[in-house]
């Protein structure tokens, strides 16, 4: 940020952007968005649509030689090397979330999936742009070993020595429902930091300044997942039919009742993405007895037992019912994988991206769901919800490194 005596916003890049939620936290935090790069047409178009619009409050200053469009960050940098270039120094963070599917200890963390090597393009980005914060997301696994034929390969080592050439470089793996977030989320951070920022450790700072960030925004840790959703009960007014697609139902939404539902809900007139799934009077049935019995188990947020399982002739591994009283466990891109803790169904989109911190106006693009081997090239709504960088968790940190710019310059 070149200063020259006058206040200026910080500016950022997004890459491997997703729907948007780690872009809407830092504009919400108070940077201007320079660049997003994602390459999947759903997810893009969810971005467009929230923070890029003409009607959106949010500040982005778009380079007039990149499109508008999806993009991978190997185009980004052979197509658009020169206007790239251009704006090396331009750019204050640099920050991104490489893909997790890889890594992921919920997968098959295959050493050769080539999604995993991505993040290599994300450090030519930084070699080119030169930015003076750059902020890294992704799972737990990207820091865990992958056993290959020569030895041992770490993503995480390899990012963080690479990085240490330019920066000073912190990690830490952080508990996301400490940020307001009804979600025990447990990810990975990285931030490498320009030598004459700042001598800070900046997750230090970050946690220094976590209680006045909630009580800004009038919100208390740990948020409990009913205390997030439960103005959207079917118990409150009902559904209604769908307008776009008569076959299935909504939920009519009621009167938000908590801090976190009022705060979430602030600026929306009307609240979308409630479509609920189709379930058979057999699955209701199947899913009253799964959430009883699971509340007298006490196995809340956990997976349903093997004997209940075998008991009713279930495959799936991933089963679990919600606890009203604590944050939900991590959400996951299978709108299945998790039940309401008192309603015999699966979640909405938008009861998932509360679980996110999504705010109620921002609104999701593409197909709900798909499945088989499409589940590799689509990114549908509960998957962009799920892959996001919780919105509140980015507007923390884009609100920690404005303090640490601030700092130098009255130094």
């Amino acid at each position: 940020m070149k200063d020259n005596g006058i206040s200026k916003k910080l500016i950022f890049g997004d890459v491997y952007a997703g729907c948007g939620g780690l872009s809407l936290g830092l504009l919400q935090a108070g940077f201007e968005g320079r660049f997003a790069v994602e390459k999947d047409a759903s997810a893009f178009e969810t971005y467009k649509k929230n923070l890029l619009s003409v009607e959106s409050d949010l500040q982005f200053n778009w380079p007039s030689w990149l499109p508008q469009s999806p993009l991978s960050t190997s185009s980004l940098i052979s197509e658009y090397k020169n206007g790239l270039d251009s704006l090396a120094g331009e750019i204050d963070v640099l920050a991104g979330g490489p893909p997790c599917q890889g890594y992921s200890f919920a997968g098959r963390r295959n050493p050769e999936d080539p999604r995993n090597a991505l993040f290599r393009d994300y450090l030519e980005l930084v070699k080119i742009l030169k930015p003076r914060v750059v902020l890294v997301e992704n799972v737990r696994g990207f820091t865990a070993d992958f056993t290959i034929k020569n030895g041992v390969l770490n993503y995480a080592s390899e990012l963080r020595e690479s990085l240490e050439k330019s920066y000073r470089v912190y990690e830490e793996l952080l508990d996301l429902s400490s940020f307001g977030i009804p979600q025990a989320r447990r990810r990975y951070f990285l931030l490498a930091v320009e030598s004459g920022l700042t001598m800070k450790n900046p997750f230090e700072e970050l946690k220094t300044q976590l209680p006045s960030f909630l009580r800004d925004l009038g919100l208390s840790s740990p948020v409990s997942s009913k205390s997030a959703i439960s103005d959207l009960e079917l118990g409150n007014k009902g559904s209604r039919e769908f307008s776009e697609n008569p076959r299935f139902r909504e939920i009519v939404p009621s009167v938000p009742k908590t801090s976190y539902q009022k705060l979430m809900n602030t600026g929306c007139s009307e609240i979308g993405d409630l479509r609920l799934a189709n379930h058979s009077e057999n699955i209701i049935k199947r899913f009253k007895y799964i959430i009883a019995q699971s509340h007298a188990d006490g196995r809340l947020n956990t997976t349903i037992s093997t004997e209940m399982r075998e008991r009713l002739g279930l495959k799936k591994m991933a089963l679990r019912v919600l606890d009203p009283d604590r944050p939900a466990p991590t959400i996951t891109s299978m709108p299945d994988d998790l039940l309401h803790y008192s309603e015999p169904r699966t979640l909405t989109v938008r009861e998932n991206a509360r679980l996110q911190g999504f705010p109620d106006w921002f609104s999701f693009e593409g197909k709900y769901t798909t499945g088989g081997h499409r589940r590799r090239i689509e990114v549908p709504r509960f998957t962009q919800v799920a892959n996001a960088v919780p919105p509140l968790v980015a507007r923390a940190f884009g609100e920690m490194i404005i303090r640490l710019f601030r700092d130098v310059r009255q130094e």
